[in-house]
């Protein structure tokens, strides 16, 4: 049976039993990562070069983490609506291709979104978004890391983006500030509490490391001559590694591209303004560096099994389930680009790529909820959801089931919804129904389909077919067909802000 109003927990759904070691071959995603300072601009009218949606292989997930984007007068810390026109254009030039918004968290100009294809929404689980503030003593807002963190297939992931404190000198304190982030952020799951504890961890954003020693003529010279290389040695980042074990623990493609700090906007210009000081102009100008970074982390091994006691508890005994999830659902990472993208110079950064492919074994393969609409659905009768449980999992009075329309672009874009009585959910073979009033069905009609939203677990556990919702016979006749009606014109209203 289901627990019954249960707390949110991600211990909830353990690995289906049936899925061991040799049934199932090792799949692979593809996860397509941005970083970006955007300096404050308003986002560029064309995403593709950014998103390569000229690409012949999709994506399987997006996650975008951006800097000092404008925050106004927006509240401190925001994680369901956003204001900002980033969000939008981003949601609205992913969602026609499928891509759901599955999470995301703002902390001030901190951004941070994670979108997945709908194919594999009701597997990700587990999802909690946090923030830590480091600038200005931690009372502000303006540099620190937001995180999203979640299990896809069953596997613990998490997604840091950071904005770390600026300037040459300052390369000890940008390691501290990391250190405290990574110290200091928790989440409410046993199996991973702390960032340190998921089975993968992406570290990305400005970090602002810079390079040290070489002058700036010998910079310019290597950037244009191509030399990355002969930069890598002086890169604070690199020289903080040797000493830092934290740092030694995440991993970086190499810096095959041109340093992403500091442009002229609107140019391909590295800095060549003159900056006022107390005393008038200083011809000094930013040194070029490779501020922004994607880097990453897989779960160090633990020692070969005659090391380890079956019998221990806390921290030893999670390293004990660590060291039997990693045999027998393992996990690999493979980075297969990682660049600048110069073509784009609204900002004095320009953003940096990173595709990867992920091979892992599934720990689950089914999702929780089968659910589907039962007859024809249109405004001229009330419908019927049938839906079922197929593995136990919190069920809450708040779980509730969203009719949304195909190329929704997050779980609040939903077209009208139905709460799901907790007395009527069991975990049997029985199927459930569910009725949606007339009067919430588009008069319009359209491709749609139906989310099971669990209250409990905070994420989608379950999506239909696709279906048709018929255009009202009766709306037509009476000639009551209204130009916009209900949620399936969102799109029409987000292109009419945009523009």
């Amino acid at each position: 049976m289901m627990e019954e109003n249960g707390q949110q927990s991600s211990d909830a759904q353990q690995p289906d039993l049936s899925l061991r070691k040799g049934n199932y071959e090792e799949e692979s995603f593809r996860l397509h990562m941005v970083t970006w300072n955007v300096a404050t601009a308003y986002p560029p009218d064309d995403m593709t070069l950014l998103l390569h949606l000229n690409s012949p292989k999709s994506p399987d997930l997006y996650v975008i983490g951006l800097q000092e984007v404008y925050s106004g007068p927006l509240r401190f810390v925001s994680d369901t609506i956003f204001d900002d026109p980033w969000s939008h254009l981003l949601m609205a030039t992913l969602a026609p291709r499928k891509y759901v918004k599955v999470s995301s968290i703002r902390m001030q100009g901190l951004l941070l979104l994670f979108f997945s294809k709908l194919e594999h929404v009701p597997f990700i689980r587990d999802i909690q978004a946090t923030y830590t503030r480091t600038g200005i003593f931690g009372y502000w807002g303006n540099k620190g890391g937001v995180s999203v963190r979640l299990s896809f297939y069953g596997h613990m992931l998490c997604f840091l983006n950071c904005h770390l404190a600026a300037h040459m000198k300052y390369a000890t304190e940008r390691v501290d500030e990391f250190e405290y982030i990574m110290d200091t952020q928790t989440f409410d799951c046993k199996k991973a509490s702390r960032i340190v504890d998921h089975r993968l961890v992406f570290w990305f954003g400005d970090l602002n490391f810079r390079i040290q020693d070489h002058g700036m003529h010998f910079v310019r010279s290597c950037i244009n001559n191509q030399n990355y290389n002969l930069l890598w040695s002086k890169d604070q980042l690199t020289m903080m590694k040797k000493n830092e074990q934290m740092l030694q623990e995440f991993e970086e493609g190499p810096l095959d591209f041109q340093p992403t700090y500091k442009f002229d906007l609107n140019s391909d210009t590295y800095d060549s303004r003159l900056y006022r000081t107390w005393f008038g102009f200083n011809g000094k100008k930013r040194k070029p560096a490779w501020t922004d970074r994607i880097l990453w982390r897989l779960r160090p091994k633990a020692p070969p099994s005659d090391e380890r006691d079956e019998n221990k508890v806390g921290p030893d005994a999670k390293k004990v389930g660590h060291v039997e999830e990693d045999e027998e659902y393992p996990l690999k990472i493979r980075q297969d680009l990682y660049t600048s993208n110069m073509e784009y110079s609204i900002s004095d950064h320009k953003p940096v790529i990173s595709v990867f492919t992920l091979e892992l074994r599934k720990m689950y393969e089914t999702p929780l909820v089968r659910l589907q609409a039962e007859g024809d659905w249109s405004a001229d009768i009330d419908a019927m959801v049938l839906y079922s449980p197929l593995q136990p999992f919190p069920s809450s009075t708040w779980d509730w089931i969203g009719l949304y329309k195909v190329g929704f672009t997050s779980v609040s874009d939903y077209i009208t919804y139905t709460w799901v009585k907790d007395d009527e959910v069991a975990f049997n073979e029985e199927v459930i129904q569910v009725y949606v009033s007339k009067e919430e069905i588009p008069v319009r009609g359209g491709e749609c389909v139906l989310c099971y939203y669990s209250s409990t677990l905070q994420c989608i556990i379950g999506i239909s077919e696709p279906f048709k919702v018929h255009e009202s016979k009766v709306a037509s006749e009476e000639g009551l067909m209204p130009e916009k009606i209900n949620g399936l014109d969102k799109t029409i209203a987000s292109e009419n802000f945009l523009n």
